[in-house]
């Protein structure tokens, strides 16, 4: 009698698979000579999962240049993040909130999807120092450079920016470049006063954006107490106005996460939590 042994399943996953092929130099060549060197990395793992799917010659093509899309995509963001002065650092992945931040996590939920840049909406990210409204703002517009242009600056540089602007007759272009940005990040903004060459341009800027471009702005302060911080109330009342008007609101509230990060602190922290645990 002749017996059959049957295969387990992953035993015969592993033979369909077969053994990772080489690339030879003659492929890497050619891979280069196309700009598709990236494809190098996983093409032996791509090749040994179009044999066990048993994929077509078409299918297996369409799976490269997928490949391929998204890693030109990846890379094209990355410069265009750079260009836009956006901390690479400062992504949702790298978002580690304390258990202890305050906010309105479904609003924030609703940020991350663009919806407010679709509709020309602002975004107000307010509250005390060190809660994080920088990291947020730089990660909202790390999801929008892939699709959107972006500008993110610091108030106080923007507005140096300007200045500097005047003296070579470059104004009229820097502004027509800050308001045809789809996402307009001013960050810390009202953190000092502002004399009477940033109120006025503060005020341009908002009343050519309005309606238009969506402005990200983060503060330590209330748009109520932004009046207090510029020469000029009436500019700066209107250009509140236009501002807040079409804005969403995310507040956040709590302690500083950079006091957690003073030497020692840490250690503290863990040891406060384990106590916590043991009772």
């Amino acid at each position: 009698m002749t017996t059959t042994t049957t295969e387990p399943a992953s035993t015969r996953t592993t033979k369909q698979a077969g053994p990772i092929d080489p690339i030879s130099s003659d492929l890497t060549s050619i891979l280069r000579a196309l700009k598709l060197g990236g494809l190098k990395d996983t093409l032996p793992e791509r090749l040994a999962l179009a044999r066990s799917r048993k994929m077509g010659h078409a299918a297996f093509l369409e799976l490269l240049l997928s490949d391929e899309v998204s890693r030109r995509e990846s890379r094209s963001a990355t410069l265009r993040a750079k260009t836009a002065g956006l901390d690479p650092a400062m992504r949702w992945d790298t978002w580690a909130e304390p258990d202890d931040l305050r906010y309105d996590r479904q609003l924030l939920s609703d940020l991350t999807s663009l919806a407010f840049a679709e509709a020309g909406h602002g975004v107000l990210i307010l509250g005390p120092v060190g809660v994080g409204k920088t990291h947020l703002a730089h990660a909202l517009g790390h999801t929008a450079i892939r699709r959107r242009t972006v500008i993110a600056s610091r108030a106080d540089k923007l507005f140096t920016r300007l200045r500097a602007a005047r003296l070579d007759n470059t104004l009229a272009a820097e502004m027509r470049r800050l308001a045809r940005a789809d996402v307009l990040i001013l960050d810390d903004f009202a953190l000092r006063a502002l004399d009477a060459t940033e109120t006025n341009d503060f005020y341009e800027l908002v009343v050519e954006r309005h309606g238009k471009a969506s402005t990200i702005v983060t503060s330590n302060r209330e748009p109520a107490e932004w009046l207090t911080m510029t020469s000029d109330a009436l500019l700066a009342q209107s250009a509140i106005d236009r501002l807040t008007s079409r804005a969403h609101t995310l507040i956040i509230q709590g302690p500083s996460y950079r006091q957690r990060q003073r030497p020692g602190q840490r250690a503290g922290l863990d040891a406060a939590s384990q106590a916590d645990d043991a009772h």
